[in-house]
């Protein structure tokens, strides 16, 4: 790396299909918003030859302003594929999203690549939600790099950024973070900033200059060595440090020079291992450039120093009954397994899915088998079908070109998979398996809504379902207690998105209303009621009366009815029928409309009439017996509570905690975790944590995550149920 001229291969570097695992190399690009992602993206495919000019991946770059403005906000909040070929490899580009709202799409990437950029802005430096995705990276040995941006900003500091890379990324072994070229600055502008021209190479010492648009290599510069050494030395003993031969370092410690190749050879391997993690400067080619800086060796560095797909672990997997099956080989010629790490929908394709083949060859025109299991609790149903692929293509822009088969290791999209969802299993008709699934966020934050209008309702259902379909981080709830269809998103800006597809994609308008939550109703003390229904208007009538006691209950009793009627006031065969009715009243609610629970319903006494009485009777009257006796009680409402668990670094504890109790939280206990973070535990009301998936990543400036679970209802304080009382009858 670094020491290798190339050349410009111009439309060659347009990728099609890989003939063979070993020339793909798949790349996730991981940073938050802002930190010049997309922009990379584009710079190194215009270094490829797949762009002729800056700034679009588009055909030959010629779209209009506002197709291109478009483009990048879709870019921005879903996971993009940009594949070029450099040196003879297919180089897939995983472009994701920087919003956290969006972090299923980087899930999906990060399944899909064997090797992570990423991308840190020398202007705004390394943001929590950045540390966190290297955490979890590390946490599964993926190989990284860090690509160093906006070199340009008058306050961008390559220097400083690194050192904060180092901190943020090398807590284990800051020696382990280190550069590989130093920027080679230009003439000071007036406001006193030199931006960067070049680049120098640390175990080469090479120049490569980039001030003519194009990359321009020279011989060593002596007059800079000076200013080198001490990164080169502290660079070398990095490498030598991750070096397979234990003796190296005790013969460079005893002076014996290392040749460059030697360095080259271990750091590419230490790079493939995920054990040493090169920071390299990149920046954007400038209008009519054909090279942005840092871009070749950037694409050196993919190549020579990232893994192939035959080196990376393949994800566990069952037969679609659940038994263990160990995934085939990483082979075109094996068993087909392959997996849908995104859907989308082409208003003239219609559904696109992008797969990524693990093992066999995915041809065109064939019949596979879909699997899709786990993903119930969102709205998605468990599959096994067996479907023909459609045309095959590799995606560039908004184009797609087609491609008549996409071997073990490379990525493609697949179109009219009709029942294929995002995190399905693809494989071979006669052998087939499930992959198991990457981890997905859980979306916490409900929005509710309803259909705008009444040619609105007949489309909704089928909208919905196309959304839960692309999007697994989505949770769609039909709650039949407040009977209000639910979107469970990530955040604010993962449900305008949703909406916003439903409405452009799906023709289908919504209107948001408020969320409730599912209360409760019981008695406050006890009460009696009786039930009178007695009707004869001709004909056979109706008779039955009942009287029953209602007392309250300790929480989670649910209903208990007891029959203690004597002398067979109420006749056997009619007892059922009184439970029966006391318990839909129950169900229906005796106040606000709200589920009755935690009360013992004690049938007393009765009458029953000979010919008159009947099951339709005495259902009736248990039901009015039930309404009596709480029109003279006090009727508490009960409020969910859920148990909140949330894992936050410890520089935020004070705060979150803070928050929790004025949420009328109840802070059970905290717990300290390994990386320097703090688990705090709390029972929280549900009514208190509707945005709170929103108010905590603003509280911990997006470094905190938490999960939630039902725990139990619980009386709702006065004060509070007066409210909702009021807002109940002010909405009526």
């Amino acid at each position: 790396m670094g020491d290798k001229a190339r050349t410009h291969p111009g439309a060659a570097g347009r990728a099609q299909a890989a003939d063979h695992p070993a020339s793909v190399r798949n790349v996730v690009l991981v940073g938050s918003s802002g930190s010049g992602k997309t922009t990379l993206v584009e710079a190194l495919a215009l270094t490829a030859g797949a762009l002729n000019r800056a700034g679009r991946v588009e055909d030959g770059g010629c779209v209009s302003d506002h197709d291109e403005i478009e483009h990048r906000r879709q870019r921005s909040v879903q996971l993009s594929l940009v594949p070029v070929t450099w040196d003879g490899v297919k180089i897939n580009l995983l472009d994701t999203p920087g919003y956290a709202d969006f972090v299923g799409e980087l899930r999906a990437g990060l399944r899909a690549a064997d090797a992570a950029l990423f991308v840190v802005s020398a202007a705004d430096g390394v943001d929590g939600s950045t540390r966190v995705v290297w955490e979890e990276c590390a946490a599964v040995g993926m190989p990284r790099a860090i690509v160093i941006t906006h070199l340009e900003a008058a306050r961008a500091g390559f220097e400083e950024t690194t050192r904060a890379c180092a901190q943020a990324f090398g807590a284990d072994d800051p020696d382990a973070v280190l550069p590989l070229y130093l920027p080679l600055r230009g003439p000071r502008r007036p406001d006193g900033h030199a931006p960067a021209t070049g680049l120098i190479g640390l175990l080469t010492r090479k120049l490569f200059d980039y001030a003519s648009g194009e990359r321009v290599e020279s011989a060593p510069d002596t007059a800079r060595l000076p200013l080198i050494e001490e990164a080169r030395a502290r660079l070398i003993e990095g490498v030598i440090a991750e070096s397979e031969d234990e003796t190296l370092m005790d013969r460079y410690l005893a002076g014996e020079p290392v040749g460059v190749k030697t360095l080259i050879e271990d750091l590419e391997r230490a790079v493939a291992r995920g054990s040493f993690f090169p920071v390299l400067a990149a920046a954007s080619a400038a209008e009519g450039a054909r090279q942005g800086l840092g871009t070749v060796e950037l694409l050196e560095l993919i190549t020579r120093g990232f893994p192939t797909p035959l080196e990376r672990a393949a994800p566990r997997g069952t037969t679609p009954d659940g038994r263990p099956r160990e995934l085939p080989p990483c082979d075109p010629d094996a068993s087909l397994a392959a997996e849908v790490v995104k859907t989308s929908s082409d208003p003239y394709v219609g559904r696109i899915s992008l797969v990524r083949v693990f093992s066999g060859t995915l041809r065109a025109d064939r019949a596979v088998h879909v699997s899709g299991h786990g993903l119930a609790d969102r709205g998605h149903e468990d599959h096994d079908v067996e479907e023909r692929v459609g045309a095959l293509s590799t995606p560039f822009g908004k184009q797609q070109r087609p491609v008549s088969h996409v071997i073990a290791g490379d990525l493609a999209c697949v179109a009219k998979l009709t029942r294929a969802e995002t995190g399905d299993t693809l494989s071979s008709t006669d052998d087939p398996l499930l992959i198991e699934p990457w981890a997905m966020p859980e979306p916490l934050l409900p929005v509710a809504i309803r259909a705008h209008g009444k040619a609105d309702e007949d489309r909704l259902s089928q909208g919905l379902a196309r959304l839960v379909a692309e999007d697994p981080t989505m949770r769609l709830e039909q709650n039949q207690e407040t009977h209000q269809v639910v979107l469970w998103c990530l955040g604010e800006a993962h449900a305008d998105v949703a909406l916003d597809r439903l409405r452009g994609r799906y023709g289908v308008q919504v209107d948001v209303v408020p969320h409730r939550v599912s209360l409760r109703e019981t008695f406050g003390r006890r009460a009696a009621g009786r039930g009178r229904h007695v009707k004869q208007s001709g004909g056979h009538g109706q008779y039955a009366i009942c009287e029953i006691e209602v007392e309250p209950l300790p929480g989670g009793s649910g209903i208990e009815f007891v029959d203690e009627v004597v002398g067979g006031a109420v006749p056997r065969q009619f007892v059922p029928s009184v439970e029966k009715g006391v318990r839909a009243q129950a169900a229906r609610g005796v106040a606000a409309g709200h589920p009755l629970i935690d009360v013992r319903v004690t049938l007393r006494d009765g009458k029953a009439h000979s010919v008159d009485s009947s099951d339709a009777a005495f259902q009736t009257a248990g039901a009015l017996a039930l309404r009596e006796a709480a029109a003279d009680a006090t009727i508490r409402l009960l409020e969910p509570v859920a148990e909140v668990s949330v894992l936050v670094g410890d520089d935020y504890v004070g705060a979150v905690m803070s928050d929790l109790s004025g949420r009328r939280g109840r802070v059970l206990g905290t717990e300290r975790t390994p990386g320097g973070r703090t688990l705090v535990r709390a029972e929280v009301p549900e009514m208190e944590i509707g945005r709170y998936a929103v108010d905590l990543r603003s509280l911990s400036h997006g470094t905190a995550r938490f999960d939630r679970r039902y725990a139990r209802h619980q009386p709702m304080p006065p004060q509070v149920a007066q409210r909702v009382r009021e807002a109940a009858h002010d909405g009526a």
